[in-house]
């Protein structure tokens, strides 16, 4: 009989498995031989056996490394140390095969094999290492041109999605965006300084295909000012092939009812569009984002800690966004400048907003900024946050009591 039975059923019917992928790292490592047991463990007395690791990292740095211990290393001395190393990641998380040979090389000489593409946070996460090898590590990085990534109560390492590389949605350059802000705020990634976390996500358009609306502190979402551009030849040859019914399927499902169509050509009242894609993304031949190209700000989103899920709030809604992007830089030190002045030790910056009051925090913001140069306009409608409109993409039924 196997020795660990519930790790085995893990690895049964046809959808991938972890436990197959560290078993095969389990071929060259102690580390991933020692992992499948003590998970094995962790199953059968269901409480984890794993202890927070506290501080340890590498010299001059404050961050990228998480600290972890097993409960009982001489049971299972493959993971007495454990430790997680945070790699800063391409943005758009595009690689080479080059540059991703190399940080393997590091990883199998240095630590268990196993890594994690990616975390939530964005990082390429090295899983498994001990104390000794942290240096070593970061210098083996370092040489071949990689960085750690953030961790604790700091900067965490900006991502984005693919933008321009790959996206004709794309209404900013997510991937300079991303780099700027990695590089010019080196400070506040490698040394924990605020009161928590603090999470910047880029997306090119409102698809938002990094959910930065729902994981990330800061926001960044491209959009545009204008009108939705229209060929209406396109539309006629969509109505022509038949493939798509836009009156049911565009038309009824636009969240604020702003397209009229009447069977060969559409007009949209851009007034009182929200920008939410879903007829561009229906359309993608006939409809286009409009020229006049920026991003929406939004500030606040958490998972469930504290005061539980938080989607992100509108501060700013249009900026434009040219390198080197000094307004945003200025409008990112403004929020940390209020933040860092009167949060509360694990408080998050949306946690903040909520408890301070969203009016009184975006006044606070807006004086920080008066001095500036960029002339950053923050939304004095902060109330549209509590209101949700309708979402195309979500479906419910209504349940309708009988009077009487």
């Amino acid at each position: 009989m196997s020795d660990t039975p519930m790790m085995d059923e893990l690895e049964k019917g046809p959808w991938p498995s972890f436990v197959r992928e560290i078993r095969r790292a389990g071929k060259q490592s102690a580390t991933a031989r020692d992992l499948i047991n003590i998970l094995e463990l962790s199953y059968k007395d269901k409480k984890t056996h794993w202890k927070h690791g506290g501080v340890v990292g590498v010299r001059g740095y404050g961050a990228g490394v998480i600290g972890r211990y097993v409960d009982d290393p001489v049971q299972f001395p493959g993971v007495a140390h454990f430790h997680t190393v945070r790699v800063n990641q391409t943005s758009g998380f595009v690689y080479n095969t080059k540059g991703l040979g190399e940080i393997m090389d590091i990883w199998d000489k240095r630590g268990s094999g196993m890594t994690n593409m990616h975390g939530s946070t964005g990082d390429l996460v090295l899983l498994g290492t001990t104390s000794e090898q942290l240096d070593p590590i970061f210098t083996d990085i370092s040489q071949k041109g990689w960085d750690l990534g953030g961790s604790g109560s700091d900067l965490r390492t900006p991502s984005c999605c693919l933008g321009p590389a790959r996206c004709e949605y794309a209404c900013i350059d997510t991937l300079a965006i991303t780099r700027e802000c990695t590089n010019y705020y080196q400070d506040e990634l490698h040394r924990p300084a605020f009161p928590y976390k603090f999470k910047i996500k880029v997306a090119g358009c409102s698809n938002d295909c990094v959910a930065s609306i729902a994981r990330s502190d800061l926001s960044i979402i491209g959009t545009w000012k204008d009108d939705i551009r229209i060929d209406q030849d396109e539309i006629a040859n969509y109505v022509k092939g038949g493939g798509i019914d836009i009156m049911k399927e565009v038309v009824m499902m636009c969240p604020t009812q702003c397209i009229d169509f009447d069977g060969t050509k559409m007009e949209i009242d851009n007034s009182n569009c929200v920008h939410c894609m879903h007829c561009i993304n229906k359309l993608t031949k006939a409809l286009r984002v409009g020229t006049d190209q920026g991003a929406t700000i939004l500030l606040g989103a958490k998972a469930p800690i504290v005061e539980g899920a938080m989607l992100a709030s509108v501060i700013v809604p249009f900026m434009k966004l040219e390198e080197p992007f000094e307004n945003l830089k200025e409008l990112i030190e403004a929020l940390w400048e209020v933040w860092d002045e009167d949060g509360k030790n694990k408080e998050r910056i949306g946690e903040f907003m909520e408890r301070m009051g969203k009016g009184e925090f975006v006044e606070a913001v807006g004086e920080q900024l008066a001095d500036g140069e960029c002339g950053i306009e923050m939304t004095s409608q902060i109330d549209m946050i509590n209101h949700p409109r309708e979402n195309p993409y979500i479906f419910y039924d209504e349940y309708l009591e009988e009077e009487g």
